[in-house]
């Protein structure tokens, strides 16, 4: 069976269009908050910071500010795009229309991970103006800025489907998502803890998503690139195997 581009396409550019509508919300609002991440952390505690890992303080908070705004952009844009036809019942439309469950997700998905990819790469344009960014691996660092786009899309896609409410939509990026990103060496590494906290810090997912992004930048990891790499690639079949089973057993979208 081919696939319906046309359909892909047109869900894409609808989703993509949004973007552009909703222009303050979706990129200047997160860039002006990363600025002032950069502005507070890197300009006033910075100066007082020794390096961390041969890196400027300033710098080496770069890579999981970009993360921390890959990760809750991902979920928000992915989240929102399928929860609003359910909301207006337009799902209904689209379940009955003859696109297929991987054509759905593949538009979806794909043009919430688009956004964030694209939000990623301005505030890696924004860092530069206030720090002396460098990346050793370039492809590698696309490779893990597009990946952890399209899973915690795939993750906001999953959330979408299970919220019932508007509120819901903000539980678990708030709750969940942020404290775990704060948490998991965005703002220092974590050899600087204590060994016990080390090992908790372990069982914390986005450890290594940053660590792994960071690698990329200045060569320096919390853990190993090949784990890191490994773990994003178990979150991403993780959250494939979710959506599958959502349009196996038509939960929440056929009720």
């Amino acid at each position: 069976m081919s696939m319906n581009l046309h359909a892909v396409r047109a869900i894409y550019r609808f989703e993509m269009a949004r973007a552009w509508r909703t222009l303050m919300q979706s990129v200047i609002s997160p860039v002006i908050s990363t600025s002032l991440y950069f502005v507070v952390f890197g300009a006033a505690i910075g100066a007082r910071i020794p390096e961390v890992d041969g890196v400027s303080y300033g710098a080496f908070i770069v890579p999981g500010l970009v993360m921390l705004s890959l990760l809750t952009q991902s979920i928000s844009n992915a989240s929102f795009g399928i929860y609003f036809p359910k909301f207006t019942g337009t799902i209904y439309e689209l379940l009955s229309a003859p696109v297929s469950a991987f054509e759905i997700v593949l538009s979806y998905v794909g043009a919430a991970a688009t956004k964030s990819v694209v939000l990623g790469l301005i505030i890696l344009a924004t860092a530069w103006l206030f720090v002396p960014l460098r990346i050793e691996h370039p492809v590698w660092m696309l490779l893990f800025l597009v990946l952890t786009a399209v899973t915690f899309s795939l993750f906001g896609f999953i959330i979408g489907i299970w919220a019932d409410g508007f509120e819901k939509l903000q539980v678990v990026p708030l709750l969940i998502v942020t404290p775990l990103t704060f948490l998991g060496g965005s703002f220092y590494s974590i050899g600087m803890l204590p060994p016990f906290w080390q090992t908790v810090a372990l069982f914390n997912p986005v450890v290594y998503l940053v660590s792994g992004f960071r690698w990329s930048f200045y060569g320096t990891a919390d853990v190993h690139i090949a784990l890191s790499l490994g773990m994003t690639f178990a979150f991403l079949a993780g959250s494939l195997a979710v959506v599958a089973w959502i349009f196996r057993t038509g939960y929440r979208l056929k009720t």
